[in-house]
């Protein structure tokens, strides 16, 4: 691990006799959760629980004539079936803009469909019965009588002032353009080289382990809704379900224990789960809904549908001098809520050519209406595309005159020693290590090596390919991300910490928790500060009304905000365990430390009192505390960036592979990652993090595709059909790092929980070309499955 800087006061806390930061031990959860006692939303049964499935449009838009619901209202075990017309009367519907994104624009979208529908699936009608499988029995009885209207599909054609228009209020398709222009790109494309491409990116989703689901409460004698949801903001679901619910924020209370996955797609506001929450507030009764995993190909956020032209300048030195975009991207019939599905394009904008030191970059992006699932937010928003765009234009100018991809890199990477430094799109760097990651994995893959074994290989036909791939990745962002356009997402997280009467700590944070680490980054951090070990740390997350106020956990901020959080508020409560010590003691605060759950002198080390001594003390002895102590063994602190909008981090990544031109087949062989995010907290998490990420975007690069047919029919909505990566396909995956820690928290700590997925696909189709740069073919398309690779070649 290379480590370019580090804030000193961060030194004090990594140099504890017992920190716990910088090292990998078990997670706090790992024992229940591998004995299968995790609590997830499916596993809640509550008394008088209702289930409700949902009746979905066949039709990708449509008008509802009519619904016949006679015959299964009377099937047994139904409760009620509810249109979106009834709804309505329980909760208003909402518009998925933000007001910083000049222009964005969206129509209501209701919780069940009234009058029309506009995507295959959206839901037409509620069923509520006494179980799951009663209210799919009675959903077979509904007949619907739909008038099918013309579906606008093609993102391009959409855009045609003849298209059918989706919202006729809206005027026309196009939801947001955004236009940029830096320097004079004219001027230096002028006295360049000119290579330009079209990139092409499919549409895929999360495919997360468990589906979305949601069991909703509504208690009329308390007059509060209690939600249980696998959600990653909890108390952003709060405020958006009593805003449209009529209620105050007291009244609703938002529980997330377990969650299996999520990767952005937890992070939203969908249709069914709104009309969950209303439908218990209607029949004044639980209702659970759990979606099935067709449901959740047709209704969970699609991601990344772009296609985007592509213009570099180059010199024959190999000087960058120019980037160009023209970004064009669908994202179904509305904005999605409350994010808005503009940020992925908007970020494409943003992080294009960002690596790279050329002052000149000129970029539009257009983001279009269809009758197609919503698109929004996923793992790494917009990253892969800016990546893919912009480092598959360095290959191709590159090769165009004549130079290594790893040499063209070094002579334009913006260098170690020029920060703070913006960007030509505006972005803010505080410090940035792309020159160091670079030898770091050159070094990692021996990649003189590796260069001549593929010249060896391709003289015995085998072709292999090598692709690089720089990044940038957003983290910790602030409230520049939605806080300044209304949204009300918390760019701020809490912790409050507490000793117990038995000296252990309890921990109570507004991160959550989906798999990353959260509850151990946050124990170990609290630990370390407190001098006790972590089992005698119990972190409770995920409850709105046992948690302070915060964010929750997305854009990789868990660790840099939560995590800065955690460690201000166990300063504090360190500071007031000593305070109270030093009265029992008869010293004083800076002579004392805590070190393995006992007050030590701070000199020599020599164990004074015990925690848990201290804590019967003030707990049930304060009659024998000297006069006017009091002592306050909790403390709450909160963490917000204020000084940069986000935390960005870098890295580079690398891939081997071999392309069989035969078959069009590409097998996986080694994939390397250098990554820096700051302090490493639990260098174990942060490289698994790293690595799920890389598999995801190598899922994209080969293997994931939502197929649409003309019509807006999704034809691959199962697992036989949509391909995700497995084991047998996934290479070894080596990750490096370099560290170099932000100075605008005392921890240090940045986000990793989406470069793995931010270069991989940029990596894989850089490698691909590499591989068949013999056959003068150029792919710039991604999933690169066989059909598109022999294409390509000629072959079909």
């Amino acid at each position: 691990m290379t480590v370019t800087r580090a804030p000193a006061d961060t030194l004090s806390v990594l140099d504890r006799p017992n920190s716990y930061i910088g090292k990998t031990v078990p997670r706090p959860n790992l024992d229940r959760l591998l004995q299968g006692r995790g609590q997830y939303v499916s596993d809640l049964e509550l008394p008088r629980m209702a289930h409700v499935v949902f009746l979905r449009s066949p039709h990708a838009h449509a008008k509802i004539a009519a619904i016949d619901a006679d015959a299964a209202t009377r099937m047994p075990g139904v409760i009620s079936i509810v249109t979106g017309r009834e709804l309505e009367a329980v909760i208003t519907p909402w518009v998925g803009v933000l007001s910083h994104l000049k222009g964005l624009k969206s129509a209501p979208q209701h919780a069940i469909a009234v009058d029309r529908v506009c995507w295959q699936g959206e839901a037409v009608a509620a069923i509520v019965a006494t179980s799951r499988a009663a209210a799919e029995d009675a959903m077979e009885h509904i007949s619907v009588d739909y008038e099918e209207l013309e579906a606008v599909t093609d993102m391009r054609a959409a855009l045609d002032p003849a298209a059918s228009v989706i919202h006729a209020a809206l005027g026309d398709n196009l939801a947001f353009e955004r236009t940029l222009d830096a320097g004079d790109v004219d001027l230096a494309l002028s006295g360049s080289e000119l290579v330009e491409a079209d990139f092409v990116f499919g549409r895929h989703t999360g495919v997360t382990l468990e589906p979305r689901a949601v069991v909703a409460d509504w208690n009329p004698a308390e007059a509060r809704l209690t939600i249980y949801q696998g959600t990653q903001a909890p108390h952003m679901v709060q405020n958006i379900a009593a805003l449209h619910l009529g209620l105050r924020e007291a009244q609703v209370r938002v529980v997330c224990k377990d969650v299996g996955g999520s990767f952005g797609i937890k992070v939203h506001i969908y249709a069914d789960e709104m009309a969950t929450y209303a439908l218990s507030k209607l029949l004044r009764r639980p209702v659970k809904f759990m979606a099935d995993r067709v449901e959740s190909f047709n209704t969970d956020i699609h991601a990344r549908d772009h296609r985007c032209r592509g213009r570099i300048g180059v010199r024959p030195d190999g000087t960058i001098t120019a980037f160009e975009i023209d970004d064009l991207t669908g994202i179904g019939p509305y904005s999605m809520y409350p994010r808005t599905s503009a940020i992925e394009a908007n970020q494409v904008v943003n992080l294009v050519g960002g690596p790279y030191a050329t002052a000149n970059y000129r970029a539009r992006a257009r983001v279009v209406f269809q009758n197609k699932n919503v698109m929004c937010q996923y793992r790494a928003v917009g990253h892969p595309i800016a990546c893919s765009v912009t480092e598959g234009l360095v290959d191709l100018a590159a090769a165009k005159i004549g130079m290594d991809p790893v040499e063209i890199r070094r002579r334009n990477l913006i260098a170690d020693d020029a920060y703070p430094c913006a960007s030509p799109s505006g972005m803010k760097f505080e410090r940035l290590s792309h020159h160091a990651s670079l030898t770091k994995l050159l070094q990692m893959m021996d990649y003189d090596a590796l260069r001549a074994e593929q010249a060896a290989l391709r003289a015995r036909n085998v072709h292999r390919g090598i692709g690089i791939a720089s990044f940038i990745e957003v983290t910790n962002p602030s409230a520049a991300f939605y806080g300044v356009g209304g949204a009300k997402i918390s760019s701020q997280d809490g912790v409050a910490v507490r000793l117990d009467g038995q000296g252990s700590v309890i921990c109570q944070t507004s991160i959550t928790e989906q798999g990353q680490g959260s509850e151990s980054l946050t124990a170990q951090i609290v630990g370390s500060v407190l001098g006790v070990s972590m089992e005698r740390v119990r972190v409770t997350l995920g409850d709105t009304d046992n948690t302070p106020y915060g964010g929750g956990t997305w854009a990789s901020r868990g660790a840099g905000i939560g995590g800065e959080a955690a460690l201000q508020a166990a300063k504090g409560l360190r500071e007031n365990i000593l305070n109270v010590a030093a009265a029992i003691l008869q010293s004083t605060p800076d002579g004392l430390d805590i070190v393995n759950n006992t007050i030590v002198n701070a000199d020599d080390g020599a164990p004074r009192i015990e925690l848990n001594e201290l804590a019967r003390i003030v707990y049930f002895r304060p009659d024998t505390l000297p006069p006017g102590i009091q002592p306050e063994l909790m403390a709450t602190r909160h963490f917000v960036p204020r000084q940069y909008p986000f935390a960005f981090t870098n890295g580079v990544q690398a891939s081997w592979l071999e392309v069989d031109t035969e078959t069009g087949f590409v097998q996986l062989l080694k994939h390397w990652v250098v990554e820096d995010c700051g302090t490493i907290i639990n260098p174990q998490l942060v490289d698994e993090q790293i690595r799920g990420g890389v598999v995801q975007g190598l899922g994209a690069a080969l293997f994931e595709k939502c197929i649409y047919d003309e019509r807006g029919q999704l034809t691959n909505a199962n697992m036989a059909d949509y391909l995700v990566p497995m084991s047998g396909e996934m290479p070894d995956i080596e990750i490096g790092h370099v560290v170099s820690p932000t100075q605008e928290s005392e921890l240090g700590a940045k986000g990793a929980g989406e470069a793995g997925t931010a270069g991989a696909a940029a990596a894989v189709a850089n490698a691909v070309n590499d591989a068949l740069r013999p056959f003068g073919a150029t792919i710039t398309e991604i999933p690169l499955t066989p059909q598109v690779i022999l294409t390509a070649l000629g072959r079909i």
